[in-house]
Protein backbone atom coordinates (compact mmCIF):
# COMPACT_ATOMS: atom_id res chain seq x y z
CA UNK A 1 0.00 0.00 0.00
CA UNK A 2 2.68 2.65 1.11
CA UNK A 3 4.89 1.72 -1.92
CA UNK A 4 1.44 2.75 -4.02
CA UNK A 5 1.49 5.87 -2.06
CA UNK A 6 4.92 6.33 -2.99
CA UNK A 7 4.26 5.85 -6.77
CA UNK A 8 1.09 8.05 -6.96
CA UNK A 9 3.49 10.73 -4.97
CA UNK A 10 6.14 10.80 -7.27
CA UNK A 11 3.78 11.00 -10.49
CA UNK A 12 2.10 13.94 -8.98
CA UNK A 13 5.88 15.32 -8.24
CA UNK A 14 6.28 14.42 -12.28
CA UNK A 15 2.89 16.35 -13.03
CA UNK A 16 3.88 19.26 -11.05
CA UNK A 17 7.54 19.36 -12.66
CA UNK A 18 5.98 18.98 -15.77
CA UNK A 19 3.49 22.10 -16.07
CA UNK A 20 5.92 24.12 -14.33
CA UNK A 21 8.04 23.38 -17.01
CA UNK A 22 5.78 24.01 -19.82
CA UNK A 23 5.27 27.48 -18.52
CA UNK A 24 9.02 28.01 -18.39
CA UNK A 25 9.87 26.75 -21.79
CA UNK A 26 11.10 29.94 -23.41
CA UNK A 27 13.06 30.32 -20.60
CA UNK A 28 14.59 27.18 -20.15
CA UNK A 29 15.33 26.87 -23.57
CA UNK A 30 17.83 30.07 -23.24
CA UNK A 31 19.37 28.75 -20.54
CA UNK A 32 20.09 25.44 -22.55
CA UNK A 33 20.93 27.49 -25.55
CA UNK A 34 23.68 29.63 -23.67
CA UNK A 35 25.53 26.49 -21.88
CA UNK A 36 25.27 24.33 -25.14
CA UNK A 37 26.86 27.00 -27.06
CA UNK A 38 23.62 27.49 -29.28
CA UNK A 39 24.39 30.86 -31.00
CA UNK A 40 20.77 31.61 -32.01
CA UNK A 41 19.64 34.42 -29.94
CA UNK A 42 17.62 34.89 -26.98
CA UNK A 43 14.60 36.59 -28.51
CA UNK A 44 12.43 36.21 -24.80
CA UNK A 45 14.17 39.68 -23.20
CA UNK A 46 12.81 42.96 -24.49
CA UNK A 47 15.08 45.13 -26.25
CA UNK A 48 16.51 48.05 -23.98
CA UNK A 49 16.72 51.54 -24.80
CA UNK A 50 20.21 52.47 -25.77
CA UNK A 51 21.72 55.52 -24.30
CA UNK A 52 21.12 58.80 -25.26
CA UNK A 53 23.29 60.67 -27.54
CA UNK A 54 23.58 64.21 -28.21
CA UNK A 55 23.39 65.52 -32.02
CA UNK A 56 27.03 67.27 -33.23
CA UNK A 57 28.43 68.78 -36.38
CA UNK A 58 31.16 65.72 -35.23
CA UNK A 59 28.70 63.25 -35.40
CA UNK A 60 27.16 64.27 -38.33
CA UNK A 61 30.60 64.22 -40.22
CA UNK A 62 30.97 60.61 -39.18
CA UNK A 63 27.19 59.54 -40.24
CA UNK A 64 27.76 61.43 -43.83
CA UNK A 65 31.37 59.81 -44.43
CA UNK A 66 30.06 56.71 -43.15
CA UNK A 67 26.75 56.98 -45.80
CA UNK A 68 28.75 58.49 -48.63
CA UNK A 69 30.95 55.47 -48.41
CA UNK A 70 28.24 53.11 -50.33
CA UNK A 71 28.32 55.65 -53.57
CA UNK A 72 31.83 54.02 -54.12
CA UNK A 73 32.07 51.39 -57.27
CA UNK A 74 33.45 49.11 -55.00
CA UNK A 75 31.99 50.56 -51.52
CA UNK A 76 30.12 48.27 -49.04
CA UNK A 77 26.35 47.15 -49.56
CA UNK A 78 25.50 48.76 -46.17
CA UNK A 79 26.78 51.15 -43.26
CA UNK A 80 25.78 51.01 -39.74
CA UNK A 81 25.45 53.99 -37.87
CA UNK A 82 24.70 54.89 -34.47
CA UNK A 83 21.76 56.63 -33.59
CA UNK A 84 23.34 60.01 -32.85
CA UNK A 85 25.22 59.77 -36.03
CA UNK A 86 22.35 59.09 -38.41
CA UNK A 87 20.19 61.80 -36.26
CA UNK A 88 23.01 64.33 -36.56
CA UNK A 89 23.48 63.53 -40.24
CA UNK A 90 19.57 63.95 -40.74
CA UNK A 91 18.33 66.76 -38.94
CA UNK A 92 21.57 68.79 -38.65
CA UNK A 93 22.91 68.39 -42.03
CA UNK A 94 20.57 66.96 -44.06
CA UNK A 95 17.06 67.75 -43.27
CA UNK A 96 16.97 70.30 -40.83
CA UNK A 97 13.44 69.60 -40.21
CA UNK A 98 13.47 70.51 -36.31
CA UNK A 99 11.91 74.05 -34.85
CA UNK A 100 14.82 76.94 -34.82
CA UNK A 101 14.29 76.89 -31.09
CA UNK A 102 15.68 73.65 -30.43
CA UNK A 103 18.29 72.93 -27.99
CA UNK A 104 20.02 69.95 -26.12
CA UNK A 105 18.66 67.54 -29.04
CA UNK A 106 19.76 63.68 -28.59
CA UNK A 107 18.87 60.69 -29.87
CA UNK A 108 18.25 56.89 -28.82
CA UNK A 109 16.65 53.85 -29.95
CA UNK A 110 14.12 51.79 -28.89
CA UNK A 111 13.09 48.17 -30.64
CA UNK A 112 12.80 49.15 -34.40
CA UNK A 113 11.81 53.19 -33.71
CA UNK A 114 13.84 56.23 -33.72
CA UNK A 115 13.37 58.49 -30.66
CA UNK A 116 14.49 62.26 -30.94
CA UNK A 117 14.21 64.47 -28.30
CA UNK A 118 14.72 68.33 -27.73
CA UNK A 119 13.87 71.39 -25.56
CA UNK A 120 11.37 73.13 -27.95
CA UNK A 121 9.57 76.53 -27.59
CA UNK A 122 5.80 75.23 -27.45
CA UNK A 123 5.21 77.80 -29.92
CA UNK A 124 6.83 75.78 -32.91
CA UNK A 125 4.56 72.57 -32.30
CA UNK A 126 1.42 74.99 -32.23
CA UNK A 127 1.40 75.87 -28.42
CA UNK A 128 -2.26 75.58 -27.25
CA UNK A 129 -4.33 75.97 -30.56
CA UNK A 130 -2.89 72.15 -31.15
CA UNK A 131 -2.01 71.08 -28.04
CA UNK A 132 -5.62 71.65 -26.43
CA UNK A 133 -5.69 71.17 -22.68
CA UNK A 134 -1.89 69.74 -22.55
CA UNK A 135 -0.99 73.03 -23.50
CA UNK A 136 -2.27 74.62 -20.05
CA UNK A 137 -0.12 72.53 -18.14
CA UNK A 138 3.24 72.85 -20.02
CA UNK A 139 4.91 75.97 -19.24
CA UNK A 140 6.78 78.34 -22.76
CA UNK A 141 9.70 75.47 -23.31
CA UNK A 142 9.88 71.64 -22.57
CA UNK A 143 11.13 68.55 -23.94
CA UNK A 144 9.40 67.34 -27.29
CA UNK A 145 10.44 63.29 -27.93
CA UNK A 146 9.63 61.87 -31.30
CA UNK A 147 9.30 58.46 -31.73
CA UNK A 148 8.67 56.81 -35.13
CA UNK A 149 10.74 54.91 -38.35
CA UNK A 150 12.54 55.71 -41.11
CA UNK A 151 11.48 55.50 -44.55
CA UNK A 152 12.74 55.87 -48.06
CA UNK A 153 10.16 56.31 -50.48
CA UNK A 154 11.79 56.91 -54.00
CA UNK A 155 15.24 57.86 -54.82
CA UNK A 156 16.63 61.05 -52.66
CA UNK A 157 13.36 61.02 -51.01
CA UNK A 158 12.73 59.73 -47.46
CA UNK A 159 10.12 60.52 -44.50
CA UNK A 160 11.00 60.02 -40.67
CA UNK A 161 7.20 59.14 -40.21
CA UNK A 162 6.38 60.21 -36.27
CA UNK A 163 4.24 57.01 -34.60
CA UNK A 164 4.60 58.53 -30.82
CA UNK A 165 5.11 61.72 -29.67
CA UNK A 166 5.75 63.02 -25.73
CA UNK A 167 5.73 66.62 -24.42
CA UNK A 168 7.51 66.70 -20.99
CA UNK A 169 6.02 63.86 -19.47
CA UNK A 170 2.81 63.87 -21.15
CA UNK A 171 1.98 61.68 -23.99
CA UNK A 172 0.43 63.66 -27.03
CA UNK A 173 -2.42 61.28 -28.19
CA UNK A 174 -2.29 60.21 -31.57
CA UNK A 175 -5.23 61.79 -33.33
CA UNK A 176 -3.24 65.04 -32.50
CA UNK A 177 0.10 64.01 -33.94
CA UNK A 178 -0.33 64.67 -37.67
CA UNK A 179 -1.66 68.40 -36.61
CA UNK A 180 1.63 68.72 -34.68
CA UNK A 181 3.60 67.53 -36.99
CA UNK A 182 2.70 69.67 -39.58
CA UNK A 183 2.86 72.73 -37.84
CA UNK A 184 7.21 71.57 -37.66
CA UNK A 185 7.32 70.99 -41.47
CA UNK A 186 9.85 73.19 -43.09
CA UNK A 187 9.58 74.08 -46.88
CA UNK A 188 8.01 72.38 -49.77
CA UNK A 189 6.60 68.65 -48.94
CA UNK A 190 7.35 66.39 -51.32
CA UNK A 191 5.05 64.10 -53.01
CA UNK A 192 3.84 61.06 -50.60
CA UNK A 193 5.31 62.25 -47.55
CA UNK A 194 2.85 61.12 -44.86
CA UNK A 195 0.81 63.19 -43.25
CA UNK A 196 2.36 62.07 -39.28
CA UNK A 197 5.70 62.85 -41.03
CA UNK A 198 8.70 65.09 -41.42
CA UNK A 199 10.33 65.11 -45.08
CA UNK A 200 13.58 63.98 -45.21
CA UNK A 201 16.26 64.75 -48.34
CA UNK A 202 18.21 62.17 -49.19
CA UNK A 203 21.81 60.59 -51.40
CA UNK A 204 19.81 58.80 -54.41
CA UNK A 205 22.01 55.47 -53.73
CA UNK A 206 20.38 54.82 -50.46
CA UNK A 207 17.92 52.06 -50.77
CA UNK A 208 16.55 51.16 -47.68
CA UNK A 209 17.26 52.18 -43.73
CA UNK A 210 16.54 49.89 -41.08
CA UNK A 211 16.38 50.42 -37.40
CA UNK A 212 17.50 47.40 -34.57
CA UNK A 213 19.52 46.28 -31.79
CA UNK A 214 20.29 50.32 -30.94
CA UNK A 215 22.17 50.99 -34.33
CA UNK A 216 20.97 52.46 -38.14
CA UNK A 217 21.85 50.02 -41.25
CA UNK A 218 21.50 51.98 -43.98
CA UNK A 219 21.57 50.20 -47.65
CA UNK A 220 23.03 51.20 -51.12
CA UNK A 221 20.45 51.21 -53.60
CA UNK A 222 20.09 47.86 -55.69
CA UNK A 223 20.55 48.31 -59.90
Amino acid sequence: MFGCFRRLGCLVLIIILAIVGWFNRDRLEAVYRRYAGDPRPDTTAAAPLSAWEPLSAEKATRGQRAIESLSAPRGPAYATLTAGEASSYIFLAVSKQLPASSEEISSSIKDDRLLVRANIALRDVGGAAVLGPIAGMLGTRDTVQLGGTIRVLRPGVGEFQVKEVRIGAFPVPSAIVPRLIRTMRKGEIPEGVSDDALPMTLPAYIGDIRIANGRITVYRATE
